[in-house]
């Protein structure tokens, strides 16, 4: 989760964002979410480069909340104040702090109290949206989109963002990278409405369901195979494996995660000697799985691989 407070300038946030996406694609267990920074988003989209697109998604703009801001009275001082645009020193009152106001000017004290309550917190998109992700994945799973769902807590975006502009952050001609727009609708509220990755070009991964969906499927897996590396790489082990991950996958496809009306549409698993290994792999100990889903189209796959280490023959 990335915003941009502290950073100088959006070629060093960039810089920070594109550290973050390689990150998570070393690891391939994570997912990056960040912020645009400042208003000019052709500046933005350069500044992040074009590696490892699929492996975040950034959302714009930021939110007025309704926050206050925290502050202790006894280390606020009185200053000056502004009358008709020009600053002025406040008499009798200047260095007080605000609690020590509260006892020698009791209605200037309300009157300054009741100015800072109308003052909110603005604040970047993305901590919001990971409890959203969090939330969306707690209550439907996560091969749902973290979208069409209210941003809690906020009086709205601190811009409106129209229809035509939206059309653009979803798909940009020049660099393919998209930008998930948070929008407010009458009788709604604020929404997150878009659940794109920042590779918009890309047919299998521009969306942020599908991307998380395949990275908790692999990591399911690879950490519930574990088991083989202490087994003998043969035909016994090999039909484990298979018929563990199908018994997972059969379960994420009746709960709707993966395509398809019957399981051979929705995922396939390919384990064995001449299958996914050729007599080498066994003889060096590899154990060599390839996982095909459907996640958006039945019988339209796309694979994962993965190898565990075994004892060698």
């Amino acid at each position: 989760m990335l915003h941009h407070v502290s950073i100088a300038d959006v070629t060093a946030y960039g810089s920070v964002i594109s550290a973050s996406l390689a990150h998570c694609a070393k690891l391939q267990d994570r997912f990056t979410i960040a912020d645009v920074y400042g208003s000019d988003i052709g500046a933005f989209r350069t500044a992040i480069g074009s590696d490892n697109l699929k492996y975040g998604a950034v959302y714009y703009p930021n939110l007025n909340t309704v926050l206050n801001y925290g502050y202790s009275e006894t280390v606020v001082d009185i200053d000056t104040h502004t009358e008709n645009g020009i600053a002025a020193t406040i008499d009798n009152v200047q260095g007080q702090t605000l609690s020590a106001l509260s006892a020698s000017h009791p209605s200037l004290y309300r009157s300054i109290l009741a100015e800072i309550k109308k003052i909110f917190v603005e604040l970047s998109p993305c901590g919001a949206i990971a409890g959203i992700y969090a939330r969306v994945d707690r209550e439907r799973g996560v091969w749902k989109a973290p979208a069409n769902v209210g941003v809690r807590s906020v009086v709205g975006p601190v811009m409106k963002i129209t229809h035509e502009e939206q059309e653009l952050l979803n798909v940009d001609a020049s660099t393919g990278k998209s930008i998930n727009a948070l929008r407010v609708f009458a009788g709604k509220g604020t929404l997150v409405w878009g659940a794109r990755t920042l590779a918009g070009n890309d047919n299998e991964w521009r969306y942020v369901p599908v991307r998380r969906l395949y990275i908790y499927i692999e990591e399911s897996v690879k950490k519930a195979t574990e088991f083989v590396v202490f087994e003998p790489n043969d035909a016994n082990t090999w039909l484990r494996v298979k018929t563990m991950i199908e018994n997972f996958l059969a379960i994420l496809w009746r709960d709707g995660a993966l395509a398809g009306a019957k399981t051979e549409d929705a995922f396939f698993v390919k384990v064995g000697l001449g299958v996914t290994m050729t007599a080498l792999d066994i003889l060096e100990g590899r154990l060599n799985v390839e996982i095909g889903l459907a996640a958006v189209r039945p019988a339209e796959f796309i694979i994962l691989k993965f190898s565990h280490k075994l004892q060698e023959s």
